[in-house]
C-alpha cells in the first residue's frame, strides 16, 4: 500500500506542478488570461486523467508482475542472468532469444564485443490510439522501447546484463509510465534464455543417454562375439577327431587336447572382456595346432613374442580374430598353404602385435565380408577411446600383415 501511495503522490505532484506552470502562463496572457474557466477545466481535467492513468498503470503492473514494488513500478528494468555456457555460446543464445521477442526491430549484434542492441515497438493497450490523445501519461511517450544485452565472460560461463528501458531521457520517467511493458520484456527474455538452456540440457542428456545405450548395445554385441565359438570349426574339429580315433588314436587325442585348451580359453568372462597377450596367444596357438593336424604340412606357424610383453592387457578374442582371418582369407584358399607369423614389439606408441601370413593377400577371391576387422576396430574404439588402432597392410613378398597397437598399461576409456 505504501508503494502505491508514494507512486500516486509522486506522479500527482509532478503533473500538478507542470499543470500549475501552464495555467500560470495562460493567466499571464493579455485579454484571454482573464477567462479562468478554460484554465480550470484544463487543470482539473488533466489531473483527473493523470490519476486515472496512474491507477491503470498500478493495476496492470499488479497483473503482470503479481506484486507492486520499486522494481516492478520502474520504467527501466535491469537483469543479471548467469548462463552456464562459454561466452560465445551464451551470446548466440541471448541474440536468438532477443530476436524472437514480439515487436522487436533494428537488432544490432556485435559478436566481438558480445553486445546486442534492439528496439521494441510499444504495444497498443486499452484500445489505442483513440484514447491516446486524452491520456496525459502518453502525450510524450516514445513509440519504441529499447534494450541492450551485454555478455561478460566468466570462465566457462557467461554473465548477461540485460537493460530494458523507454527510448526517452530518464527525466521523462517523472511524467510517463510504461504500463509494465519493459518489465514484461525483461521477463520474456529471461524466460526465453532459461527455456533455451533447458532445451540444450535436455538435448545433451538425451544425446548422452543415446550414446550410453548405443555403447551398451555395442558391448553386448561384442560380448556375444567373445562368447561365440564358430560352429563350423567346432564341427570340423570333432569330425576330424572322430575319424582319427580309428586310424590314429594318438593324433585324435592330441586334437581333442588342443580343442579343450581352445575352449577353455574361449569361455567368456562375465566381469571383464579384457585378457592378456599371453592368454590370447595360448588360445591362438591351440587353434593353430588343431588346424595343423587337419592341414598337415600346408600350415607352418612361427611365434616371436617376448615373455616380458605377455602380460600386456589385450581385449579377449581380438588376436584370435586376426589369426582366423589369416587362415580363412590367406592360407586356406592356397593349395600349398603357407606360414602364419605372430610377433609383438614394444615401441613409443605402446605394444604392437602383428599377425602376418604369406597367403593370397589382397588378391584373394575369398568371400570375406570384413565384419571381423570392423568389430575389432569398434572394440578398440570403445575400449581405448582412440588410444589404440588396427592397421592392415600388404606383407612382403605376399600376404597380409595386420597390426594391433595398444597401450602397454591397458585400457584408457572412460566408463
Amino acid at each position: 500500500m505504501f508503494k502505491r501511495l508514494f507512486f500516486l503522490l509522486r506522479i500527482t505532484i509532478t503533473w500538478g506542478l507542470a499543470v500549475s506552470l501552464v495555467v500560470g502562463m495562460y493567466s499571464s496572457l493579455p485579454l484571454i488570461g482573464n477567462f479562468e474557466l478554460p484554465a480550470v477545466l484544463f487543470g482539473f481535467g488533466t489531473m483527473a486523467l493523470v490519476i486515472a492513468g496512474a491507477f491503470s498503470h498500478l493495476h496492470r503492473v499488479k497483473l503482470v508482475a503479481g506484486r507492486i514494488d520499486n522494481e516492478t513500478l520502474d520504467n527501466r528494468q535491469k537483469r543479471l542472468i548467469e548462463i552456464p555456457l562459454e561466452a560465445g555460446e551464451a551470446f548466440d543464445l541471448v541474440d536468438a532469444a532477443i530476436r524472437e521477442l514480439p515487436g522487436v526491430s533494428d537488432v544490432r549484434s556485435a559478436r566481438d564485443s558480445l553486445q546486442v542492441r534492439a528496439k521494441v515497438a510499444r504495444p497498443q493497450l486499452y484500445g489505442e490510439p483513440p484514447l491516446r490523445r486524452w491520456n496525459p501519461l502518453l502525450w510524450f511517450a516514445p513509440e519504441h522501447n529499447q534494450l541492450q544485452a551485454t555478455v561478460l565472460p566468466a570462465g566457462d560461463s557467461g554473465r548477461v546484463t540485460l537493460i530494458c528501458e523507454p527510448e526517452s531521457p530518464a527525466w521523462r520517467d517523472w511524467f510517463l509510465v510504461d504500463d509494465g511493458i519493459n518489465y514484461e520484456n525483461a521477463e520474456a527474455i529471461s524466460r526465453a534464455i532459461t527455456r533455451r538452456i533447458g532445451e540444450r540440457r535436455r538435448s545433451e542428456q538425451a544425446s548422452a543417454t543415446q550414446t550410453a545405450t548405443e555403447k551398451e548395445l555395442s558391448e553386448a554385441r561384442l560380448h556375444l562375439l567373445h562368447a561365440q565359438v564358430e560352429p563350423h570349426f567346432l564341427y570340423n574339429t570333432l569330425a576330424s577327431a572322430q575319424l582319427l580315433t580309428r586310424s590314429d588314436p594318438a593324433r585324435a587325442e592330441a586334437i581333442l587336447g588342443h580343442l579343450i585348451q581352445y575352449l577353455r580359453r574361449s569361455l567368456p568372462n562375465a566381469e571383464d572382456e579384457m585378457s592378456t597377450l599371453g592368454t590370447e596367444l595360448e588360445r591362438a596357438l591351440a587353434y593353430l595346432e588343431i588346424l595343423k593336424i587337419r592341414m598337415g604340412e600346408r600350415l607352418n606357424v612361427q611365434t616371436d613374442i617376448p615373455d616380458e610383453l605377455r602380460a600386456t592387457p589385450l581385449p579377449a578374442m581380438m588376436l584370435q580374430t586376426l589369426v582366423e582371418n589369416a587362415i580363412k582369407h590367406g592360407l586356406e584358399p592356397r593349395t600349398g598353404g603357407g606360414t602364419v607369423w605372430l610377433r609383438a614389439r614394444r615401441d613409443d606408441a605402446g605394444v604392437a602385435v602383428t599377425v602376418a601370413d604369406d597367403g593370397d593377400g589382397f588378391n584373394s577371391k575369398s568371400s570375406g565380408t570384413g565384419i571381423g576387422l570392423k568389430n575389432v576396430r569398434e572394440r578398440l574404439r570403445l575400449r581405448y577411446n582412440g588410444a589404440a588402432n588396427l592397421s592392415v597392410a600388404a606383407n612382403f613378398p605376399r600376404g597380409v600383415a595386420a597390426t594391433l597397437t595398444v597401450p602397454a598399461s591397458g585400457a584408457t576409456s572412460h566408463e
